[in-house]
């Protein structure tokens, strides 16, 4: 008695993926950012205002939509633009108003003016706030304002995003925090400084929104594995020579502006696939069948907007 030959399994679907795979990380990216402000404003006392971030989301977004038209782009995408704003709310203080609508607008306009190989250079959030600290205005990052309750439910949030989202991105962000940690453990042991004090400055809230937001955007990161984590300690590195060469605040900040230009350069000596968004909600492609890495063949590079 002959057995009925066993038939081909069909292809994958990237259609038929559970929801919460092809939703786009950037959604849960503002759903934690959101909370975390309105968390702040409620019953933390963030000091910005409600007026203040309105008036730094509605310029955010106002500003995606006029360079969206200006650029001839397909569509408005409001998400990178609400990261953006969101992470300004969280970290830029200044007493001027006039001020604020200016870092919203270069922050923004940054991705779109700055641009290298289908990829902009510089993380939209962090080139608006080291912009402003260059031309010397009168800014500041405001760091520790979290308490302990707000800053481990972020970082439970933050990790969260990395196991549900899959952003593709979180080689970096592991590579950069364990680094930094090891710089801060390091220093501590060299100079005998008590434990708690490299455990205070880990404590932070702005380090976390830099960790997955700013050095995790995938869009300003190297396209290798290889390359993000050398980027990502060359970033640690010389962030501590600023913090305790230079004795600086912000070290983190300007460190990763300052070595976001070498990126394109990384980029051609560990070369990988550019990042895309859409990727991201899709099953990972069969076997077999090329994409742009293996065909050779670069897909036009429309603007899609970055993280934070």
């Amino acid at each position: 008695m002959r057995a009925d030959p066993v038939k081909p399994r069909p292809p994958l679907d990237p259609s038929a993926a559970t929801p919460w795979r092809r939703l786009d990380p950037r959604f849960y990216q503002i759903a934690v950012l959101s909370g975390l402000l309105i968390y702040g404003l409620g019953w933390l006392h963030f000091d910005i205002t409600p007026d203040r971030a309105a008036l730094l989301l509605s310029t955010a977004l106002l500003t995606q939509y006029v360079c969206t038209k200006l650029w001839g782009l397909p569509k408005f995408d409001p998400k990178s633009a609400l990261i953006s704003g969101l992470s300004l709310c969280l970290l830029l203080r200044t007493n001027f108003p006039l001020l604020a609508i200016v870092a919203a607008v270069i922050t923004i306009s940054s991705k779109f003016v700055i641009r290298w190989n289908g990829k902009h250079i510089f993380n939209p959030t962090n080139f608006g706030l080291v912009f402003l600290m260059v031309v010397g205005a009168p800014v500041w990052v405001s760091p520790g304002q979290w308490g302990n309750v707000a800053y481990f439910g972020f970082l439970m949030a933050c990790l969260g995003g990395l196991v549900v989202n899959r952003a593709a991105r979180s080689d970096v962000t592991y590579a950069f925090l364990v680094s930094f940690a090891a710089l801060q453990f390091g220093r501590a042991f060299l100079v005998m400084q008590r434990w708690p004090v490299p455990l205070h400055r880990l404590e932070s809230g702005a380090l976390l929104l830099f960790a997955f937001f700013m050095i995790s955007d995938p869009k300003t990161t190297p396209n290798s594995r290889a390359g993000r984590i050398l980027f990502a300690c060359l970033v640690t590195a010389f962030a501590g020579f600023i913090q305790f060469g230079l004795y600086r605040t912000n070290g983190i900040l300007w460190s990763l502006a300052i070595l976001s230009m070498a990126v394109p350069l990384i980029d051609r000596l560990l070369p990988g696939v550019q990042y895309d968004w859409s990727r991201v909600r899709t099953n990972p492609q069969p076997q077999g069948v090329p994409d742009e890495a293996s065909s050779g063949v670069r897909q036009p590079a429309l603007d899609r907007p970055a993280l934070g």
